[in-house]
């Protein structure tokens, strides 16, 4: 059934419409959910990070432009589609990539340029807090970057008056709050599960271990304050309005819930935020997260240790690289037709393409790939080195050559995940993919199942994505009942008992993953020699 359009105009002009803005790697989107929390507007921006001076970054300027941009798009969908202008909201929310190292000084100035979470130029420090913490703290957190910062003798380091990420940023400057919701203040420092706060004994920790630095500052005092979801997060001021709307149309004063990491909400989208479930999301980056139902034996290196937008506790497998190079192998064919003559669709020929990969042989023909875009922490690898390699007798053709690279996709994750569900024997109920690599029906969740052996499901909405994540979490603030949970919430307002299509691992495929991901880990070695070569 259709949208009533009169309806739907009725909800916006009544300023009941609630919106959310999520800043992924390669897109910013904006979407508007109506009272029954469906997506009835959207509007996106492309982006791209650049490498200057050896650093990951996004200027301001394009961080701006792009938000701008975004809903400016948003709200001409509004204006196309019901013949009306948006003055009023219910609620806003604002999301981004989580971790990375923005600090500013006393005039509330940028310090360096804004070093987001795919640098891996922080091992010293990653190092060094995981054993005076006891606590994993990977190289992208922001902690890792401040310290790091201190450890390299960086000037700037004792100008610092607030240290937020991305979505804190956006949020600081819309609303004047320094603030973060708990599972993205999660990627800056450890969360204490009893307090959903920074943990005061890290903390102290922290400062001491600086302390012969004699900074002007406490750890406590350049931080966010941490809010769980569904508290108040302040509203958008005169000064934030004119910063996201650029027509003047939208009022000041609308409510703002606590900004979130695209990790909660990713969660949110997928309503995997409860115990014994989990969610991938898979794009740019690729990351798990497992909801947990009591703390891991011991300490890893390849997990984090996060939290749901609620403060429970989350072990997530993060990597760097996804589907940077199989996009690229994808624009490699999109020229080589262009250049015959045929104009392409690009959503055809990924399609094409990824449904040629299921046939191919189990094991990928012996063929090896790996997609490191730029480093990858949990193999060992600082600096980014995408390779495709083959033997003389590798069964080398198409169907081969896509599969191998959707498989590599999933190749760091694969040993971040053995550690949780055969290490850890952790269990799960399900498991929800999202993101670009499950557009193309059944073929990313098929591999995905095969590749960890646990049934993956795909919903309707998975391609909304984040920015429907922060929108949910937004009216969840406005709209929900006294006492009640975000879990709740989600399962009896937003979703009604929708579990997506689900599909069970295939024995061949496992078995097939299984040989591909032994040839993975023998040629991290020869690879490693390579990089130390070409250095």
């Amino acid at each position: 059934m259709g949208l009533d359009l009169e309806k739907v105009k009725n909800v916006i002009e009544s300023g009941k419409a609630v919106l959310g803005i999520e800043f992924g790697s390669t897109r910013i989107k904006a979407v508007l959910i109506g009272e029954d929390n469906a997506p009835i507007a959207s509007g996106s921006h492309d982006w791209e990070n650049c490498l200057e001076h050896n650093i990951w970054t996004y200027s301001l300027e394009d961080i701006w432009t792009g938000l701008q941009d975004s809903y400016a798009k948003m709200a001409e969908d509004v204006k196309e589609k019901y013949g009306t202008v948006i003055t009023k909201l219910g609620a806003v929310g604002f999301s981004a990539m989580m971790h990375g190292y923005m600090v500013f000084d006393e005039k509330d100035e940028l310090l360096v340029p804004f070093r987001t979470w795919r640098n891996t130029m922080t091992e010293e420090a990653s190092d060094k807090l995981t054993e005076v913490f006891r606590f994993n703290i990977p190289q992208r957190w922001s902690i890792a970057h401040l310290y790091q910062a201190i450890l390299n003798h960086e000037e700037h380091v004792s100008k610092i008056k607030f240290q937020t990420t991305l979505a804190g940023y956006i949020h600081w400057k819309l609303t004047g709050q320094k603030v973060l919701g708990v599972g993205e203040a999660s990627g800056m420092f450890p969360i204490d599960m009893n307090t959903r706060d920074y943990n005061a004994r890290m903390m102290e920790q922290f400062d001491e271990l600086v302390a012969d630095k004699k900074y002007s500052w406490k750890l406590g005092e350049i931080l966010p304050k941490v809010l769980s979801a569904g508290e108040d997060a302040g509203v958008l001021t005169e000064e934030g309005v004119k910063l996201l709307d650029v027509s003047g149309n939208l009022q000041a004063g609308i409510p703002v819930c606590p900004p979130e990491g695209d990790a909660g909400t990713g969660m949110t989208a997928t309503n995997s935020i409860a115990r014994r479930t989990g969610n991938v999301s898979a794009g740019t980056s690729v990351f798990a997260m497992v909801v947990l139902e009591k703390e891991l034996s011991r300490v890893y290196k390849e997990i984090d240790m996060v939290t749901t937008p609620t403060g429970n506790l989350v072990a997530m497998v993060h990597c760097n690289n996804c589907t940077s190079d199989l996009n690229a192998w994808v624009s490699l064919f999109k020229e080589f037709a262009e250049a015959f003559g045929v104009e392409v669709d690009m959503n055809k020929l990924f399609g094409t393409l990824y449904n040629k990969a299921l046939e191919g042989d189990d094991d990928c023909g012996g063929l090896l790939a790996y997609n490191y875009f730029s480093g990858e922490h949990i193999t060992g690898f600082e600096e980014g080195r995408p390779l495709f390699a083959r033997m003389p007798e590798s069964r080398f053709n198409l169907a081969n050559f896509m599969r191998v690279h959707l498989f590599t996709a999933l190749g760091a994750l694969k040993t971040g995940l053995d550690i949780l569900l055969k290490d850890e024997g952790v269990k799960l109920d399900k498991i929800l993919g999202h993101g670009g690599l499950f557009k193309t029906k059944g073929v990313g969740q098929k591999i995905m199942a095969g590749a960890i052996d646990v049934p993956v499901s795909v919903m309707e909405t998975a391609g909304e994505g984040g920015a429907w994540g922060i929108a949910l979490l937004a009216s969840y603030m406005v709209n929900k009942d006294e006492k009640e949970t975000l879990d709740d919430y989600l399962t009896n307002k937003v979703f009604a008992g929708e579990t997506g299509s689900e599909m069970a691992p295939d024995p061949t495929d496992v078995a097939g993953y299984d040989k591909f991901i032994r040839r993975y880990k023998e040629g991290l070695a020869i690879e490693r020699a390579a990089v130390d070569t070409m250095k």
